[in-house]
């Protein structure tokens, strides 16, 4: 900058390193007060020839850009000790006359990182546009991706929740992708970071979820040869917030298609197929809603899944199936002869009830053999199984539960023991034989009919009476069952 009359007196050959401030320092020894790439200016009055390379080693050291030295005041001319020093450090050194003020060399830095920043947002913002401009383009998302690709000079990929790669686009997207798709199941687990940041000698890669815990929609990712400077960073962001907003207007319509899945239920449950199918149709056309082939109602026998899932949303995107929410549950209807395959991918999301082959219409006791089913789920309970469980797998387990610690709860009660409880039990499994169940609880057989004595009396029931065992054997089963013990079925 001619005006202020600057002369290169050391490092001639590095004068491209950015300078990020001025300091200005009359110490011996300023690299505390630097953080890096600044030009520091001094007069040297506290220097002398033999400093020089001890005060030059320290700038290197520090990172600094260079060094201005001002002449006319401690110093004539630059000592060529520390010209020497410069030299050999390959630190930039430039000679600053007297009429040249340093604060003018000040703000001649700053308006150039002025001028700087403003080239940077300007940039930063013509990226943003053609950014929305491709977020406007039929290809939406897919769109998005390529734009960025360029905008970035490198790669970028985009994943959907689970990690599956759904368009990428630039040099080397493809080998890009598969390494950040190892990337996105750190980002997946519970506590992750905001995002993750991998280098190489060559190579930069940023993996960034889109949305907000817990609901992540997908993930972004992008790579390029040079680390992510700030406008970088900005554009990157600016496409991450446009692909955030295609995926939560995608899940915005797919939660329309699910309401029209559970009218076009309802429709089914009560024996019209017909109108659950123009429903589906009408709701529809030329696939604005329906978006994959579970929108299809199956044809023939179907089995019907009565879901408790932990995430519904994540249950209904998993079933390849006709699935629909129905209140608190997820119900599916699946083929007859993909029944299994239905069945383990719900199992993996949640508790399921499976009821019996229904026809069309038929659906209705399907899913309430379902439900029935679903009560006594772990994961998986089917109604033909119910059967072999006996007269308390059809009694809703909460009735049966308040029932059982209302009827035993004076023996829990007395004196806090437990062990007429234990020989109620098995008195009742021993058919009221006094002598083996005497032998089973190892005690003498006059210690187990003082024991049933206390029972009825606390119970205000006959244990030989036939209706009081009955009630008190469901009592005593009822807990086991709950908790998915076989003893006592």
């Amino acid at each position: 900058m001619p005006p202020l009359r600057l002369r290169v007196r050391a490092g001639a050959g590095v004068l491209d390193r950015p300078v990020r401030w001025v300091a200005v320092s009359e110490l011996e020894d300023p690299t505390p007060f630097l953080e890096g790439d600044e030009l520091v200016l001094t007069t040297g009055m506290r220097l002398g020839p033999g400093d020089a390379a001890a005060y030059v080693a320290r700038l290197v050291a520090r990172g600094v850009a260079g060094l201005g030295f001002g002449v006319g005041l401690g110093h004539e001319d630059v000592p060529p000790a520390f010209v020497e020093a410069a030299e050999r450090a390959a630190l930039p050194l430039v000679e600053v006359p007297r009429e040249t003020p340093f604060i003018a060399i000040g703000k001649a830095v700053s308006e150039l990182l002025a001028a700087e920043r403003y080239e940077e947002l300007s940039a930063a913002f013509t990226a943003q546009g053609r950014l929305t401009r491709a977020a406007l383009r039929e290809e939406g998302t897919a769109a998005v991706v390529e734009r960025l690709a360029l905008e970035i000079h490198g790669w970028a990929a985009l994943f959907d929740d689970t990690g599956t790669l759904l368009s990428a686009a630039g040099a080397g997207a493809d080998e890009g992708a598969a390494m950040a798709g190892h990337e996105i199941g750190r980002l997946r687990a519970p506590g992750a970071p905001a995002s993750l940041a991998v280098s190489g000698p060559s190579w930069h890669v940023v993996v960034q979820p889109l949305g907000d815990q817990p609901r992540v929609r997908g993930f972004l990712a992008v790579g390029a040869a040079r680390p992510f400077s700030p406008v970088g960073h900005t554009v990157v962001n600016t496409a991450g917030s446009l692909l955030t907003l295609a995926l939560e207007q995608g899940r915005a319509r797919l939660a329309v298609q699910r309401r029209v899945r559970t009218a076009a239920l309802r429709l089914l449950l009560a024996g019209d197929a017909a109108s659950a199918g123009e429903v589906l149709e009408a709701a529809g056309p030329q696939g604005a809603v329906r978006v994959s082939e579970a929108d299809e109602i199956p044809a023939g026998p179907v089995v019907v899944l009565a879901c408790e899932p932990r995430d519904a949303e994540a249950l209904l995107d998993a079933l390849p199936v006709f699935a629909a929410p129905w209140g608190p549950l997820v119900v599916a209807l699946a083929p007859e002869g993909d029944a299994e395959r239905v069945i383990g991918l719900a199992a993996a999301h949640g508790r399921v009830g499976v009821g019996g082959p229904a026809g069309p219409r038929e659906l209705a006791t399907g899913l309430d053999q379902g439900r029935r089913a679903l009560a006594s789920a772990a994961p998986v309970m089917r109604f033909a199984d119910l059967a072999g469980q006996g007269l308390l797998s059809l009694v809703d387990p909460g009735l049966l539960e308040g029932f059982a610690s209302s009827l035993l709860a004076p023996l829990r009660e007395y004196g806090s023991r437990a062990d007429l409880v234990e020989s109620l039990r098995a008195y009742l499994e021993c058919n009221g034989h006094w002598d083996a169940a005497a032998q089973r609880l190892g005690v003498h057989r006059h210690t187990l009919r003082y024991r049933m004595r206390r029972v009825g009396e606390l119970l205000g029931r006959d244990p030989d009476d036939p209706a009081a065992r009955a009630e008190l054997w469901i009592a005593l089963s009822a807990p086991e069952r709950a908790s998915g013990s076989p003893r006592g079925r």
